[in-house]
């Protein structure tokens, strides 16, 4: 039932006056009665909507056509007569509302709703039916159209508001959609949070523990970032800060494995060279590309003992705090990041000296890598190490906070800390 291209379309106005040629495909001109126009624009925000009509039948889409003239209601009204000529047009522009008729030469029935959702973005979709076609309208609307209009039954007043609501319902469902999403983001964020972040299991109170997580600027979810701390019955502190390369849920579902075997495999008795090279046989094994790495540091304390074992993989130094003689920063011998290189590498362990009082602040680069000016200029480990110097001698909590706030200060220029921030500060109080 299809037009020629040169098909003449009277008047939409239904009065006499200038025809109109309508195409495959176009704006078709609407005439409308200035009296009413202002307050029929008001309807719409003062933008008229864009409708996209797919209708083959010229004798149905001059019936639209005069019903949105006749509604003076402005609309910005395109036809196409086939379904790919209405995909052309969607790829081109989403409208804001598309009636669809539901028997086109090359699309019948749901079907042809289907792949007009498919892509619909954002618009309202309503189907045109027949009188003898109600079902068909009900079993459309089920299907995700936002409604249904009987061709013939339908008066202009109506047909506008229509597609009025037609429109809103589509913005309540997208509303409602994103608020789902929002909270399944949520409720993502918390299981990540609880992985990555979780309770240190300590046996007695010999080691106080202050820990901080703060995402990048542009993290909707957190990052690779982890921490953990573990006693186990020999009296040893065992503490961990890590950090997986990228962003995202892949990244961050990586680093929770990462913490979780740690934990397991500390518990295990793993110590030194093993536990590295277990952690990155776990890393190889769960990441999702070669190019996925980590970088951490471990540290092994005994309450008795003036020194700590320190191992690093590609990871910053740690900052030592002594009442004696302030903050210091720990640059151990390290190895390379894990994943690099995987089974060829080795990771030493480092005695480092360490007050019995003392107190210990890991982090990952997070904090250390924003621009602290318009160039290429970074905080970097030893600007930190300034900023420690100037609160050494402040409580744990006020320590590392006053370190993050100033970091993320400096680099507010660059526009603030762009990664994930991690500190886990270990503070003895010298009971044995």
């Amino acid at each position: 039932m299809g037009t020629g291209p040169n098909t003449a379309v009277r008047s939409t106005s239904g009065r006499p006056g200038t025809s109109s040629s309508s195409g495959a495909r176009g704006h078709v001109p609407v005439s409308r009665d200035t009296t009413r126009g202002d307050a029929a624009e008001a309807l719409w925000n003062g933008r008229p909507p864009t409708v996209l009509l797919i209708e083959d039948d010229p004798g149905d889409a001059l019936l639209v056509e005069e019903l949105v003239a006749d509604s003076e209601v402005p609309l910005r009204l395109s036809l196409a007569r086939t379904l790919a000529e209405a995909v052309t047009a969607l790829e081109a522009e989403v409208p804001q509302c598309i009636l669809l008729d539901l028997h086109l030469p090359d699309a019948q029935g749901l079907e042809a709703l289907e792949r007009v959702l498919v892509h619909s973005g954002g618009a309202a979709v309503v189907v045109l039916t027949g009188l003898a076609e109600e079902q068909a309208g009900l079993a459309a609307v089920a299907a995700g159209a936002q409604d249904y209009l009987i061709k013939g039954r339908v008066e202009p007043d109506l047909f506008v508001r229509a597609i009025r609501y037609a429109m809103q319902r589509k913005h309540a469902e997208q509303a409602a959609s994103a608020l789902q999403t929002s909270r399944l983001r949520a409720q993502e964020n918390a299981r990540l949070e609880r992985g990555l972040l979780p309770t240190p299991l300590l046996l007695d109170t010999s080691v106080a523990i202050c820990a901080r997580y703060q995402p990048g600027r542009s993290q909707a979810l957190l990052g690779g970032d982890f921490y953990d701390v573990v006693q186990t019955p020999d009296g040893m502190t065992h503490a961990v800060v890590g950090d997986v390369s990228g962003h995202g849920p892949d990244e961050a579902a990586l680093g929770v494995c990462l913490r979780v075997a740690w934990r397991s495999f500390v518990l295990a008795g793993a110590r030194g060279q093993q536990l590295l090279t277990l952690l990155e046989q776990i890393l190889v094994a769960e990441r999702s590309g070669p190019e996925i790495f980590a970088t951490l540091t471990c540290l092994t304390r005994s309450q008795a003992e003036e020194h700590m074992n320190l191992q690093r993989a590609g990871h910053p130094g740690v900052l030592i705090r002594s009442p004696e003689t302030g903050v210091r920063l720990e640059e151990v011998p390290g190895g390379p990041v894990l994943g690099l290189l995987p089974g060829q590498a080795s990771w030493p362990v480092t005695p480092v000296p360490v007050h019995r009082q003392g107190a210990v602040m890991m982090f990952t680069d997070g904090l250390i890598e924003g621009r602290t000016g318009t160039g290429h200029e970074r905080l970097g480990e030893h600007g930190l190490l300034e900023l420690a110097r100037r609160h050494a001698h402040e409580p744990a909590e006020t320590f590392v906070d006053t370190l993050i706030h100033s970091a993320q200060t400096l680099a507010a220029s660059g526009g603030g800390l762009a990664d994930d921030v991690a500190v886990l500060h270990l503070e003895w109080n010298g009971a044995t």
